[in-house]
């Protein structure tokens, strides 16, 4: 994206009294976002305030530099709805993200997710399970999707991150703005290992409302949620919810009956979400959500201008990582799976999945039914 379509749409997400349902109705009413900045009257049936459309006539770049510059450095990335990278998963949800602020790896946000949720102030053996289930996911090449809360959010990112797995954080305040700030060493490792997004304005605070926001795009992004700890009525319960209502799984975690943090798992169950007791079972329920999205990225592939894409040269010798170079000399014009890829690499699932993902986009290699590959 050039700086002067960045621009533009970061115009749009600071307009004051514009607001995330008049963007989609300008999107969606002129066919190129250039149109917006170019129109002196906007239709009355889009109901754009008089303040807003006079913003937008008279923006510049100076009102944005912060954001501009940020966008300069390395691993910092503005993520739009016409962006062809822009997740498929996402875009299914009822009222997906315009724009997303993603700081890290952009290509882990296309890659099979799993929302591992619960309560901020988890038990011993609520932190405990969240952070070996997500350790064990991870090892078996899901991303795992949280919201950098404190309990079992952090948690979760950190079983993950132990295993030298991927995850993502999505949070409910500007990209600019760690919240807590006790996370704030985690925010920076989760970017080496994967990326922390966020929709919100570039400085945004923290405010209560944005949370549960927020929650429906840790629900979008991911196959299915596991809650691991929560109280009946919490955030947590809204991301399970939103997860349903997206027919996605949910699943969770069981707890003594003792155990308040326990209560909202047992409601979920009792209203239809899986018990699960093990990974395994994890697995098993997100096996056909894996594949459809496996299908849904392949078809997306083949509309992408690859052009548009940062992809290794055709020559693989010459371009890609030690780890690449390793993966690809195990793939042969024969299929062959991604568990003996594992077992003939020795590297963690999360590399392999994120690095398989990169030569496909290149062109380099094919992914066959049954999680196998091929060279092309």
């Amino acid at each position: 994206m050039d700086e002067s379509t960045a621009a533009q749409w970061l115009h749009l997400l600071n307009t004051p009294g514009l607001g995330p349902v008049r963007t989609r109705a300008l999107l969606d009413h002129y066919s190129d976002i250039n149109e917006v900045f170019q129109e002196q009257r906007f239709p009355e049936q889009l109901n754009i305030p008089t303040a807003a459309a006079h913003n937008l006539r008279q923006a510049t770049n100076d009102q944005i530099k912060q954001e501009l510059d940020w966008l300069q450095k390395p691993s910092n990335h503005l993520l739009t709805w016409h962006d062809p990278l822009y997740p498929p998963q996402l875009r299914l949800i009822a009222d997906p993200p315009m724009v997303l602020f993603v700081k890290g790896d952009l290509n882990s946000l296309l890659l099979p997710q799993l929302a591992v949720v619960g309560s901020r102030n988890a038990t011993r053996s609520g932190l405990n399970n969240a952070k070996a289930f997500s350790a064990e996911l991870s090892r078996k090449g899901l991303v795992i999707t949280s919201g950098l809360a404190a309990g079992i959010d952090a948690a979760a990112h950190q079983g993950a991150l132990d295993s030298g797995g991927l995850t993502i954080a999505v949070m409910g305040t500007g990209i600019n703005t760690i919240y807590p700030k006790g996370n704030q060493s985690l925010a920076k490792t989760i970017i080496q290992q994967g990326a922390v997004v966020s929709e919100l304005p570039f400085n945004m605070p923290p405010h209560a409302g944005n949370f549960p926001r927020r929650n429906r795009i840790i629900a979008g992004l991911s196959l299915g949620t596991l809650v691991v700890e929560a109280a009946r009525k919490s955030g947590t319960a809204i991301t399970a919810r939103l997860s349903m209502e997206c027919n996605r799984p949910v699943m969770a975690i069981p707890g003594s009956i003792h155990n308040p943090m326990a209560r909202g798992c047992h409601q979920l169950i009792r209203q239809g979400a899986s018990l699960v007791e093990s990974a395994q079972d994890i697995l098993e329920e997100l096996q056909p959500h894996i594949h459809m999205l496996s299908d849904q990225l392949s078809n997306h592939l083949k509309e992408i201008d690859q052009q548009s894409i940062e992809k290794p040269a055709p020559e693989p010798h010459m371009e890609l990582s030690d780890t690449q170079q390793l993966i690809f000399q195990q793939i042969d014009y024969h299929p062959v799976s991604f568990d003996d890829i594992v077992k003939h690499t020795e590297l963690s699932s999360a590399v392999i999945a994120s690095d398989l993902l990169i030569m496909e986009l290149s062109g380099l290699i094919e992914k066959l039914p049954g999680a196998t590959y091929q060279r092309t």
